[in-house]
């Protein structure tokens, strides 16, 4: 699919990695939505305006997608906006470190709403409004899905979750909605991480660097594009998962 001409939807896309992919669409020619949860608003501000000097349509919702509710009065508000979406990228996403032993019901299911539930149902509600002619749905993912990060339990399970989603999507939709999923690894510094240890976690990698946002904008870029991948997932992780 080229993305110019048509509507993109990017879930947690004021900031970070999901920013990178909302300028990636634009830049390609595509009106985008820009979905945020609890970024401040000067960040959302901030990113219509780039989209905008794209020379872009650019429009902002903000919604708890660990809510269900949540998430139809998202895409009823997007139908009232362009009657229509063409590519769905799943982003948005929580990541939270824990114990096994002293996880609580209340943790499970803030990341699994947001991080498996949340895609889900967005998918859902997405391919109601593509229609008959189709689509294209991304689901963010993470090596974390590939490889057990037992310090991260619960995200660690969601994204392994992603991937199963995203082939049972693919051919549950297939041939009008192609559905891929991207697992990046190191591509943003955690904030919370400090930047001496971020540079030792890009020294182990295969590559021995980091990566960045816009690359991960590429790779979602390329999986709109080829019309020939479904049901995959593109791993842009730096050789972390081989290091």
């Amino acid at each position: 699919m080229d993305p110019a001409g048509k509507i993109a939807l990017v879930t947690g896309s004021a900031r970070r990695v999901g920013r990178a992919i909302l300028l990636a669409l634009a830049d390609a020619g595509a009106d985008v939505i820009l979905h945020y949860h609890s970024s401040p608003e000067a960040e959302v501000e901030a990113t219509l305006l780039q989209v905008r000097r794209l020379g872009r349509r650019a429009v902002c919702f903000q919604a708890d997608l660990s809510q269900r509710g949540e998430i139809e009065r998202l895409f009823q508000q997007v139908r009232e906006a362009f009657g229509r979406v063409d590519i769905l990228v799943n982003s948005a996403a929580v990541m939270e470190p824990g114990d096994v032993r002293e996880l609580g019901e209340r943790d499970w299911d803030r990341i699994m709403d947001t991080n498996l539930k949340a895609p889900f149902f967005c998918s859902q509600e997405a391919v109601r409004l593509m229609g008959p002619q189709g689509g294209v749905i991304v689901n963010i993912a993470d090596v974390a899905g590939l490889q057990a990060w037992a310090h991260y339990p619960v995200h660690s399970i969601s994204k392994a979750g992603v991937l199963m989603l995203t082939q049972v999507l693919a051919k549950a939709l297939g041939p009008a909605v192609r559905v891929n999923a991207v697992a990046p690894g190191p591509v943003a510094m955690p904030e919370a991480m400090g930047l001496v240890r971020w540079e030792r976690v890009a020294h182990h990698l295969t590559l021995q660097h980091a990566g960045h946002p816009e690359d991960i904008g590429r790779a979602v870029l390329y999986l709109v594009r080829e019309d020939f991948v479904t049901g995959t997932t593109l791993v842009v992780d730096g050789g972390a998962h081989i290091a």
